[in-house]
């Protein structure tokens, strides 16, 4: 029972009746609140009635179980089978197929017809998803499927159906495929940072980023180089990139078909140095847990030493890494190496001519064989150059002596020095005139001023003042420099002593390679070809970056 002192206090207000500073709430406060209350009553019910119409149309979708999520994938082995789009090209009418591809364009016609473009590597093909048919395909279904987001990846199943009229917007324009089921396997974002279809055209040419255009003279999106590295995973996915990759692949199984028919031993030489071996410029330092090292800028002294274990040939395929701070459409700091070193038994020509043969047969095999044929016609689409190289007639390569380089440039009113090196200028010059006099862009520079070579390149026994090394070329730019080495250990050492600037064949850096002459070698030469130069002038490319998958250049060291 309350005191007579409790029932005295005065009663203290409910928290809600009051307004700012404890007092009651004012009019219009009241009626703020009123009219929220009664907004959010009405969102709520028509969040309800958004349910209930979702849950019949639901319940009422004859094709729920045709399209959506793709549904868990089992322990259970599956004897489903899959279809390539490159397949359908051979496809036969009313043949059901299942293809993995990505949207490449989603569409919605009507509420009862949507159209999609599936890709798949280089190849595209219309599917088509109408209301009805044998699988009673719901209109749901058709809304769904035309609202999916380019680039998300999809299981489609449908039936083969020709065209009343070719699809010219697909590689694959005889048929398209008319879909009974669609299902979800990863979705892309909406919002992409550069669109696939705008990757697809030809990009700037400007070498000044600040100078592109934001778009083309149609109005259409222009995606710069720079762009394209930044996006590699997207920009990859154009059927250009996808031609130009498999080229890439191809030159480097066409490498070692030759070299494995001519008996070649696979070597895989260490990329770490315990010194900056090749004279100091241009090699990358690191941290080796105490101490330094420093990665090789080529595989030379080590093909040289396998030559002195008696492995009469060996080549291999590996990185080659280059310091050089040069931002050029044809240098990176890392590159891929075809290289190969062998025995010579009679003259140095032995290994000239066994290059030039190499890449004869890369090249003719690449004009030739029907799928590269194919590759490069995709690539041409973006890239005219790339179907117009040029060989000479016959089995032998185009071959001229320095000295008649320099006097081609000099008769054509291009200073050059008999003895001096050949600057970009000249050899770009010299590779126009080269097509122009003899029809040819492979050609090669034998008898080189030894001035303007490596320490370990052998001179000519009869002029000193040149050696017997080569350089090969495609569209008048160097893809391979080569030479017979010095395999005496006297002379080897005299001529590192004589460098300039003078090296010490004792010293740790030299040390192991110079005693392998010691012990006795063989006569041998050898070169290394830039896998990554082969395939941007053979297909004409304007920068060794549409070359690479993921280019290192002094400014690039991502993605």
């Amino acid at each position: 029972m309350a005191s007579s002192q409790d029932q005295t206090l005065p009663s203290r207000p409910h928290q809600g009746d009051q307004g700012e500073n404890g007092n009651p709430p004012s009019k219009n406060a009241v009626k703020k609140a009123a009219k929220e209350k009664e907004k959010a009553e009405k969102a709520a019910k028509r969040q309800e009635q958004e349910r209930q119409q979702k849950e019949q149309a639901q319940a009422s979708d004859t094709a729920k179980h045709l399209y959506g999520e793709l549904p868990s994938v089992s322990d259970t082995p599956s004897k489903q089978a899959f279809s390539e789009l490159a397949e359908l090209y051979d496809a036969k009418e009313d043949q059901e197929v299942t293809v993995d591809a990505r949207i490449h364009n989603a569409r919605v016609q009507s509420a009862k017809l949507a159209f999609l473009v599936l890709r798949e590597e280089a190849h595209t093909i219309q599917a088509v998803i109408v209301e009805g048919g044998p699988n009673k395909i719901s209109r749901q279904m058709v809304k769904w499927c035309g609202g999916i987001n380019s680039e998300s990846i999809v299981r489609a199943t449908g039936l083969v159906k020709q065209p009343k009229e070719p699809v010219t917007s697909t590689s694959i324009s005889n048929f398209e495929l008319h879909v009974e089921k669609l299902y979800m396997i990863s979705e892309a974002a909406q919002m992409l940072p550069v669109q696939v279809k705008d990757c697809m055209r030809a990009p700037p040419l400007s070498d000044d980023s600040k100078e592109e255009p934001e778009t083309d003279s149609q109005g259409l999106p222009v995606v710069s180089l720079n762009a394209r590295l930044n996006n590699r995973v997207l920009d990859g996915r154009t059927a250009a990139n996808q031609a130009i990759f498999q080229l890439q692949g191809g030159v480097s199984n066409l490498f070692i078909e030759f070299m494995n028919h001519n008996r070649f031993t696979w070597i895989n030489s260490s990329r770490f140095a315990g010194a900056a071996t090749e004279g100091g410029a241009g090699v990358f330092e690191i941290k080796y847990f105490d101490t330094k090292a420093y990665l090789t800028q080529s595989p030379q002294f080590f093909k040289q030493m396998a030559i002195a274990m008696d492995m009469k040939r060996v080549c291999e395929i590996g990185p080659v890494f280059r310091a050089e701070n040069s931002n050029t459409h044809r240098h990176l700091t890392e590159f891929t190496g075809l290289d190969f070193e062998m025995v010579i038994k009679n003259d140095y020509h032995e290994v000239l001519s066994f290059g030039e043969q190499l890449m004869l047969y890369i090249i003719r095999n690449l004009q030739e064989r029907a799928e590269f044929k194919r590759l490069t016609r995709v690539v041409e689409q973006v890239f005219p150059g790339a179907g117009d190289f040029k060989l000479p007639t016959g089995d032998e390569a185009l071959r001229l002596r320095f000295a008649d380089a320099v006097k081609l440039l000099n008769e054509n009113n291009i200073e050059a020095g008999e003895f001096d090196d050949l600057s970009t200028t000249q050899e770009k010059a010299l590779g126009r005139i080269m097509r122009e006099k003899y029809d040819t862009d492979f050609y090669t520079i034998d008898k080189y001023p030894s001035a303007v070579r490596p320490f370990y390149t052998m001179p000519d026994a009869s002029d000193p003042r040149v050696s017997n090394s080569y350089d090969f070329f495609m569209r008048g730019q160097e893809i391979m420099s080569g030479a017979q080495r010095i395999h005496d250990y006297n002379q080897l050492c005299e001529r590192m002593r004589n460098n300039d600037p003078p090296l010490d064949p004792l010293s740790e850096g030299f040390r192991h390679y110079t005693e392998a002459f010691k012990y006795g070698c063989a006569p041998h030469g050898g070169g290394g070809l830039g896998l990554n130069r082969i395939l941007q002038f053979y297909l004409g490319l304007p920068d060794i970056r549409f070359a690479t998958l993921f280019p290192r250049d002094p400014g690039r060291l991502a993605p």
